[in-house]
């Protein structure tokens, strides 16, 4: 009798769809395959996406992302959860509701703008992920333009990345990774919990491929904490496996490509 194959973390993406491939779920499964989890998603909207931009989104309704939600959590379970793409106060606040009540740790995303800069957040969100969604985060990762939509402030150096620290986790995520991407010189990222900073450094990679790079550092994170990892040693991880994908990014379409999700089991090209 042939035994039952040992079932992998499950880690569900609560995000929009890229209908390009490169960020959003489609982003988080590919992670969350190739870090060895079961991914599963709950889609919070459709966009028509490529490499030059998005060039429209549609949200879906509350009741479809409710029950997408009950439809996993309630039969499979989950052991992390990742949020991304949610657009609307009202989705926000629905997720925010959803995720307090299933006791799995939460990576936060605060998807606002894409990497072209297209509006994914209404504005009216904001208040709804300062006052209700990340309090319930575990890990809350924005990049610099989002700090700016958060806290109003402007980050240009590093010692700016930890007053930006200190503001987000003031709206009471356990942890935050103020991602350091935007700034000149290496690829610096700083994860703090208010008590002990951790400043994770990586050489700049000159690659103009890096679609999806947020969505995949949040999965990353979300597939080491399923596994039972604490927080510095899952962001450990993610960091490394996101400077691998970045120096794969690979060009696709007329615009900016995406990141290799699958460099870790890709033939050396």
């Amino acid at each position: 009798m042939t035994a039952a194959a040992p079932i992998p973390p499950r880690v569900l993406t609560v995000a929009g769809s890229d209908s390009g491939g490169g960020a959003g779920i489609q982003a988080d499964l590919k992670t969350m395959l190739a870090l060895g989890t079961h991914g599963m998603s709950v889609l919070t909207a459709v966009t028509a996406q490529n490499s030059l931009g998005v060039q429209g989104a549609w949200e879906l309704p509350a009741d479809a992302v409710r029950a997408q939600y009950r439809s996993v959590v309630d039969d499979i379970g989950v052991q992390a959860v990742k949020t991304g793409m949610l657009s609307s106060a009202a989705l926000v606040d629905l997720v925010a509701e959803l995720l307090a009540g299933t006791g799995a740790p939460v990576v936060v995303d605060p998807v606002g703008v894409s990497k072209h800069g297209d509006a994914l957040l209404a504005a009216e969100a904001l208040d709804s992920v300062r006052t209700k969604l990340l309090p319930v985060a575990t890990v809350a990762t924005p990049n610099l333009d989002e700090v700016t939509q958060l806290t109003g402030l402007t980050v240009t150096d590093e010692p700016g990345m930890r007053r930006a620290a200190a503001e987000i986790l003031a709206y009471g995520p356990r942890w935050v990774v103020i991602k350091g991407g935007h700034l000149p010189g290496e690829a610096v990222d700083l994860l703090t919990d208010g008590s002990e900073e951790h400043w994770l450094r990586a050489p700049r990679h000159d690659n103009r491929h890096t679609h999806g790079t947020g969505c995949t550092l949040a999965s990353a994170i979300a597939c080491g904490l399923a596994r039972g990892q604490d927080v510095p040693t899952a962001v450990r991880g993610a960091k490394e496996y996101v400077t691998g994908a970045i120096q794969g990014g690979f060009a696709l379409g007329g615009g900016i490509g995406p990141v290799d999700h699958g460099w870790l089991v890709r033939p050396v090209r």
